[in-house]
């Protein structure tokens, strides 16, 4: 009886066969642990992306933007329109889908904005011996006109109201007392509770935090000009005709205290501690004049572009990679903002032009947004969010970049909050650039101080990212192109193109059912 026997061919043939099998099996395996499957000429091409995203180019965006071309890029005016049409142009250039008005790029919105022009003054007059004195305050070292400030010349008494506040429900006024009818009142910024230490009870004080509130309610109880005692440029201040506007620092506020009997600490402590107003007469004699011009129908834009999904049914979905466009103008001097935000415009645009030009798709879509306003109650923010370009519940994430050109750290506040979405991002860190990148939680219950708060508000997921680890002068004209620290731009451009792709090409289901 004969034994069947397999011939050696045979035999050979099934081992390769076999060993071809294992190896396609492994770099299946491969390919789906990575999410994205890429060829040897892909993964070559994607390197090569990366590289593309220079220091020079980085930082040659940043040197546009702070440039006087757009003169601070305060929303609504012309300059800041020419911004918008600039960044909207690099998007059309890298083959982004238009997902503004009218097939544009651009989302618009009403914004109101006050020009502040070169001249005026902010002084003390007072008597010494014999003679009546006047000092001067220096321009930017001790002082800066309001951004929003009426247009006109007021000498009057100053009257110290501290944070400006009326709320009869938390038997609370700094007005009681005091008659600031034709005066110039000085006010703090913030409310006389900490949103850290007493969150709960900051709740209830909340609403009285913005300085929209506090010139609503000095021009109720009569005053004609306020010193708020916060010495940077700040355009979030509502308009109201020849009504005086300063930000001083601590020079001012000195002077005013000065003869007193009571210091500025001191009193803060009391306010703070005791949660009773110490508002009192200085009999001091102030001066503002500034020369302003206001425009009721200015038009602001957000700029929106789209790298459409590829998947029939994740494309539904979206990730929202945002920077404020916008800053605080010239007041009288352009503020360039080059930290505050170009920094953060200019990694976006890394990141867009990056995933224009990638061999690799994503799945979910991608929209990049420049949002206009920030520096003005939030209108871009808050209007996209009225008029989504996706659905709000299919945003998977709002990554936010805020100040992110001047350090060697990042910070990712919210990233404790969204344990998932952190784990991508730091992934995505370790694949790219091993950047020192810390996870922090969510932490500004007070007043919104970002678009990121905006979104938060609205129940989107989010995490804001910004750098340390080196000076910087927000809403100064000390904010220029010198400050910025080019490298770590570029190592989070790539970093977020990672984490990006990452989020947008995995399974996991973000949403609750």
């Amino acid at each position: 009886m004969k034994k069947n026997r397999l011939k050696p061919k045979f035999l050979y043939g099934f081992l390769l066969l076999s060993i071809f099998f294992l190896l396609f099996l492994s770099s299946c395996a491969v390919a789906v642990k990575e999410g994205v499957r890429l060829s040897e000429e892909e993964k070559i091409q994607k390197a090569e992306l990366l590289d593309s995203i220079s220091e020079e180019k980085l930082l040659g965006y940043v040197k546009k933007l702070t440039s006087k071309d757009y003169a601070g890029r305060l929303t609504g005016t012309p300059e800041y329109k020419a911004c918008a049409r600039w960044m909207a142009s690099h998007f059309e250039q890298w083959g982004l889908k238009s997902a503004g008005e009218d097939g544009t790029y651009l989302q618009s919105f009403s914004n109101p904005y006050t020009i502040v022009f070169v001249g005026g003054e902010l002084s003390y007059t007072y008597q010494s011996r014999s003679a009546r004195k006047k000092r001067k305050y220096a321009y930017e070292k001790e002082y800066y006109p309001g951004s929003n400030s009426g247009n006109g010349k007021l000498t009057a008494e100053v009257v110290y109201a501290g944070f400006g506040i009326t709320a009869p429900e938390l038997n609370y006024d700094d007005y009681t007392g005091v008659n600031v009818k034709g005066k110039i009142v000085v006010i703090e910024p913030e409310v006389p509770v900490s949103p850290d230490k007493s969150p709960e009870l900051y709740k209830e004080w909340k609403p009285y935090s913005s300085y929209q509130y506090k010139v609503k309610m000095a021009v109720a109880h009569g005053a004609k000009g306020m010193l708020i005692n916060d010495l940077t440029v700040n355009a979030d201040i509502d308009y109201v005709q020849n009504f005086m506007v300063a930000q001083v620092g601590e020079a001012v506020i000195k002077d005013i205290f000065t003869g007193m009997g009571k210091t500025h600490e001191e009193v803060m402590e009391k306010i703070k501690s005791t949660h009773t107003p110490q508002s009192f007469r200085t009999r001091k004699l102030f001066t503002i004049e500034n020369f302003t011009e206001h425009h009721s129908k200015g038009t602001g834009y957000n700029v929106l572009g789209l790298i459409e999904g590829t998947d029939p049914l994740l494309k539904e979905e979206v990730i929202i990679l945002g920077a404020n466009l916008d800053h605080v103008g010239f007041c009288y001097e352009v503020m360039p903002g080059a930290n505050d935000n170009a920094s953060g415009v200019a990694v976006l645009l890394g990141v867009a032009e990056a995933f224009a030009r990638s061999p690799v798709k994503p799945k979910r879509s991608v929209l990049m947004i420049g949002f206009g306003s920030k520096e003005q109650s939030f209108k871009g923010s808050q209007t996209y969010l009225e008029n989504p370009v996706f659905p709000k519940k299919k945003t998977v994430v709002f990554l936010n970049l805020s100040m992110v050109g001047c350090g060697d750290t990042l910070h990712a506040q919210g990233a404790e909050n969204y344990p998932e979405l952190w784990k991508l991002l730091s992934r995505a860190n370790d694949k790219s650039s091993q950047q020192t990148l810390e996870p922090k939680p969510y932490a500004n219950p007070g007043r919104p101080k970002l678009d990121a708060d905006i979104f938060i508000s609205e129940g989107i997921p989010n995490i804001s990212i910004s750098a340390y680890g080196a000076p910087t002068y927000p809403r100064t004209t000390k904010d220029t192109v010198k400050t910025i620290t080019p490298q770590i731009m570029v190592k989070l451009s790539k970093i977020l193109y990672q984490a990006i792709l990452e989020i947008a090409n995995t399974q996991q289901d973000f949403f609750e059912k």
